[in-house]
């Protein structure tokens, strides 16, 4: 094992979670420990986990649906880790946006085997990516998903600054709204369009005091530009 990494495991029961912990700790990880959702979106606020792994069944709700939240931000690698074995139950959650699927009970070994290949994925990924975009005015540093606007850092959720990547690079092109969706969301838009215009709504609020615009082209999606 030659990578360690941040995972935040989201699991109930605490017999399975402390031994989880131990056995990740040991192999070198640094670990983040949430029983319930709301635990786990509070980690998301204030830490940038590599992994995760869920439950499906948990105290104040569903992982699945947890997940699909997670994916409309973040993409991290997602383990479920759950006692529901039926096909149908694996299927859901493998179409529902999960990288992999671990049934209890489980073998430790396979167990750290799958997150730890989660987590080398998620670091080759980040490798090849660029490590800091510059153009004009703007610097985004995509490891941090920070931002900043001559200097000055611009305060944006992680879709916020999703969208001013993609902004920077077609500035002054037609952005249609699929697109938009399929680069920030990583899924297709389907009928989801409000999810769009929202977003946009926020973004543009923040972009106006900079003197910069996204402007609405009717039927055909937006348009990055100085005001």
């Amino acid at each position: 094992m030659d990578s360690v990494g941040v995972i935040l495991l989201v699991e109930d029961n605490k017999k399975i979670l402390e031994a989880n912990r131990w056995i990740l700790e040991q192999r070198g990880h640094r670990v983040l420990c949430a029983e319930t959702l709301a635990e786990a979106r509070a980690f998301f606020l204030v830490e940038s986990p590599d992994v995760a792994v869920l439950d499906i069944m948990l105290p104040d709700g569903d992982g699945i649906s947890f997940l699909k939240e997670l994916r409309a931000t973040y993409s991290i690698p997602v383990l479920f880790l759950t006692s529901m074995v039926e096909q149908e139950d694996i299927i859901k959650g493998l179409r529902a946006g999960s990288n992999d699927y671990i049934t209890k009970p489980y073998k430790i070994d396979e167990f750290c085997a799958r997150v730890e290949a989660a987590l080398k994925w998620e670091q080759s990924r980040r490798e090849q990516l660029p490590r800091k975009i510059v153009k004009g005015p703007f610097a985004l540093d995509l490891l941090s998903n920070q931002a900043t606007l001559n200097g000055h850092m611009l305060d944006l959720t992680a879709t916020e600054f999703k969208l001013l990547y993609l902004c920077i690079q077609n500035e002054g092109k037609i952005m249609d709204f699929d697109h938009i969706y399929e680069s920030i969301w990583q899924r297709p838009m389907g009928d989801d369009r409000n999810a769009v215009q929202a977003a946009v709504k926020r973004f543009r609020q923040k972009m106006e005091p900079a003197g910069y615009d996204i402007y609405a082209v009717r039927g055909k999606g937006y348009i990055f530009e100085k005001a």
